[in-house]
């Protein structure tokens, strides 16, 4: 799942840190896919850096709820067969797409229906001392956390979580996700291709979307989550 997406089940949340650390791993992923850490089994001196951790483990079980379910199977591999057509001589991987592509819609839906409010979420981030961070980043073996600030700190400024409420702006987060990969990935005419499958396939989901977040929040608030 995609960072609203995470935090949708815990948009009650007070705690920033714990807020945080369920998109960190996605935070770190963006800032330089590179970084690989394993804070999981941690238990650090300092409760804020803690709660990151439990935060950090939650985005973890969510996701592996999320990916196991048949919700995402089935509209993944509907669009990556939606999408193939259209992204002939791209050098990117159809399935690759089918997986990013449900995830950033889902995150369009919780805005556009009113589920989350994105301000609220980077009320959280902005609320969330760069010390505390550091140090759990520290805790957690990175050996440069100046690589993550430079990206995080733009991530905080620019807001960028807001322009999801435009489907245009889901195509550019893909294509943007797939620059990590692969150079020049799409065509103009194929991102556009691309903004007119996802609008109709958003449309066709409107009634149904939710299942998953009920699915997911049952698995969670069961004795087993």
């Amino acid at each position: 799942m995609n960072f609203l997406s995470h935090y949708y089940f815990d948009r009650g949340t007070i705690n920033c840190y714990f807020i945080l650390g369920i998109v960190l791993p996605d935070l770190l992923k963006n800032a330089d896919k590179s970084i690989i850490l394993h804070p999981e089994k941690l238990i650090h001196a300092d409760p804020k850096v803690n709660t990151i951790i439990e935060g950090w483990n939650k985005h973890l079980l969510v996701d592996k709820y999320f990916h196991s379910a048949d919700f995402f199977l089935t509209h993944s591999h509907v669009l990556k067969n939606l999408l193939s057509p259209v992204i002939t001589k791209s050098p990117v991987k159809p399935f690759f797409l089918g997986h990013i592509a449900i995830e950033l819609i889902l995150d369009n839906l919780l805005i556009t229906t009113s589920e989350i409010t994105v301000s609220d979420f980077y009320d959280h981030l902005d609320n969330c001392e760069d010390d505390v961070i550091r140090k759990f980043l520290v805790f957690a073996g990175m050996d440069n956390p100046d690589v993550f600030f430079k990206f995080y700190t733009e991530f905080k400024r620019s807001r960028y979580l807001n322009t999801y409420v435009n489907i245009e702006q889901i195509t550019y987060a893909l294509k943007r996700i797939c620059m990590r990969v692969w150079r020049n990935p799409f065509t103009p005419q194929q991102e556009a291709d691309m903004t007119t499958i996802l609008l109709d396939y958003r449309l066709g989901l409107i009634d149904s979307f939710m299942s998953i977040y009920n699915e997911i929040g049952d698995k969670l608030n069961s004795p087993e989550g």
